[in-house]
């Protein structure tokens, strides 16, 4: 919550786009600037594309006219009166005048009466109303598909609704690098190429091989003009993998389709940001199409989005064909908005990891301490066997998010919390940190499930089930194994206060071989030291400790292996 005297942490930006103009307020504050929290966000469903081209007019030779025309007066009033009405938002917020930024782009831009267009917002609003060229909008959609992630390194893509642009973007430690040439825009956007591939469909089939093979020359133009680094492209090579950000709302719309279609079902995680698709899913326009048209409604997707996949189907079509090298794709809700605003964060905040920074003002206090002993219980050294391997994604970064939120929960009834940690990353706690992926939503509340270890309702039981469906068995086992060690650090230090000088446990944890009638097979062996003096005075006795020892020891047991993988499991008090 901003505090008196905060107000220059506060911004205001309009997006004026083609398809929609967006509202927004963000609060840039520490310590959570880094996933920049939305306070206020509304989006008007003025298209500025539809007003200006008139529908298309079929000639004797069948050919088709598509005229543009000013944007009529009655629209351009319907804009500045959602302006004015934002300012009153804004007044309200206490958003300082500097701090308020209104941002336009193609529609607005190319607009034959742009001019008088942004001379009557002044007018209206005192607003100065700035035009981002083709190369700005496509440097801040990059900015913006950045801001989404930890890192990113691949090729970005904005699709918005008169055009659309390609560039390359590399992000680490919060430096941004992207083409020195900024990035190529085309008439593709999605209203835009809605419009054209009607034209082509009257025009016959030639029309509209023509139009594909144009699409597909100018991107294959582009990926050579980019100048994409040979370093990247040496370690796409080697790694097997090249990714392709997508942001904008026709890309968004193409999204939550694949997620309807996704082998999880229902799907739990009903953000777009950091959703991943592999090339096959991705590309699988046929199936998409089909979707949209036997359903009734999809979720995230509106009549409009609905009527305008047919030409993102074909704009993909284009890509993949184009741009064979993609591998996977991943969907960012970051775009001018996000981009034009990560613009201004000095590099240390851009630097840091989003999850870190959205957990920090729920740490307990000794946060270091609790990360340090939940560290402790994962090996130092890797198992001999490649798939006992902890997982990557449960990073030293993750790690000390969960530490920081392990206790978030403690003020909720008993018998709700497990269910509240449970949806604690898609309408909870963190539902509203844009920048963090599909997976690391689902393992930090399985593991924060574990760690509150409660009952939970045959639909909540579904919920999570399909939650562990959204990770490998591997990582969804890693959680379970790692959020009922939470659970014990939890009960050990319930204000997660951790003395240096007088501990309560200690935790060691090593591979180990055991001889069985079978031959060997790899143990871990997790190693707990208490301290009977200090634990005492806590009431944390020998007998208490047993007891919870043995739940965590029951994750090894094969009936609680997670679709046929798990780890034995021991654990040595002493």
């Amino acid at each position: 919550m901003i505090q008196a005297g905060e107000n220059s942490y506060l911004y205001g930006v309009v997006d004026i786009g083609s398809n929609g103009i967006r509202f927004s307020i963000t609060d840039t504050s520490p310590p959570t600037a880094r996933t920049m929290p939305t306070l206020y966000q509304d989006r008007a469903g003025i298209s500025l594309y539809d007003a200006q081209f008139s529908k298309p007019k079929t000639k004797s030779n069948n050919s088709v006219s598509r005229e543009r025309r000013p944007i009529p007066p009655e629209v351009v009033e319907q804009v500045v009166d959602r302006l004015v009405r934002f300012q009153g938002v804004c007044e309200d917020f206490q958003v300082p005048s500097e701090n308020i930024h209104v941002l336009a782009t193609e529609a607005t831009r190319t607009a034959p009466n742009s001019k008088a267009f942004i001379s009557r917002i002044k007018e209206r609003t005192g607003w100065e109303v700035r035009l981002l060229s083709k190369e700005d909008e496509g440097r801040i959609g990059a900015l913006g598909i950045a801001s989404s992630s930890r890192a990113v390194a691949g090729l970005a893509m904005d699709l918005g609704g008169g055009s659309t642009q390609i560039t390359w973007v590399v992000a680490r430690d919060g430096i941004v690098h992207t083409c020195p040439k900024g990035s190529f825009s085309f008439p593709y956007g999605a209203a835009a190429l809605t419009g054209r591939l009607e034209d082509a469909k009257h025009a016959g089939k030639g029309a509209e091989r023509a139009l594909k093979d144009e699409m597909k020359a100018g991107f294959q133009r582009a990926y050579e003009e980019l100048e994409i680094p040979e370093d990247f492209i040496e370690s796409s090579r080697k790694e097997g993998r090249f990714d392709l950000y997508l942001c904008g709302g026709g890309f968004r719309g193409w999204g939550y389709v694949l997620m309807k279609q996704a082998e999880v079902s229902p799907y739990p995680i009903p953000i777009i940001n950091g959703f991943r698709a592999r090339r096959g899913v991705f590309h699988n326009t046929a199936g998409v199409l089909r979707e949209v048209s036997e359903s009734e409604g999809i979720f995230g997707v509106s009549k409009r989005r609905a009527s305008q996949i047919p030409a993102v189907a074909m704009l993909i079509d284009v890509l993949m064909d184009a741009l064979p090298a993609i591998t996977h794709i991943q969907f960012c809700q970051g775009g001018v908005r996000e981009g034009f605003l990560f613009n201004k964060l000095p590099q240390e905040i851009r630097s840091q990891d989003p999850l870190l920074a959205a957990t920090l003002q729920y740490a307990p206090p000794s946060a270091d301490d609790i990360n340090g002993v939940l560290l402790s219980a994962l090996p130092k050294h890797a198992s001999p066997i490649e798939s006992f391997h902890v997982p990557s994604t449960l990073s030293s970064h993750f790690i000390a998010a969960l530490a920081n939120i392990l206790y978030a929960h403690s003020r909720v009834p008993r018998e709700s919390r497990t269910a509240a940690a449970l949806h604690s990353t898609t309408t909870g706690l963190l539902a509203s940190t844009n920048t963090i992926s599909h997976t690391e939503r689902a393992m930090m509340a399985l593991l924060l499930a574990e760690r509150w270890a409660g009952d939970l309702a045959p639909t909540e039981e579904s919920y999570q089930r399909n939650l562990m469906l959204c990770l490998s068995p591997q990582e969804a086992w890693w959680c379970q194994y790692l959020g009922r060690v939470a659970a014990l650090i939890g009960e050990v230090y319930p204000a997660g206060r951790v003395s240096k000088t007088h501990w309560r446990i200690r935790l060691e944890a090593q591979w180990d071989q055991v001889i069985k009638k079978k031959g060997e097979r790899d143990l871990l062996r997790l190693k707990l030291q208490w301290n009977r003096e200090t634990a005492a005075t806590s009431g944390v006795t020998e007998h208490w400790l047993r007891d919870r020892v043995e739940k965590i020891e029951k994750a090894g047991k094969k009936k609680s292996w997670i679709r046929d993988y798990g780890v034995r499991l021991e654990v040595v008090v002493c």
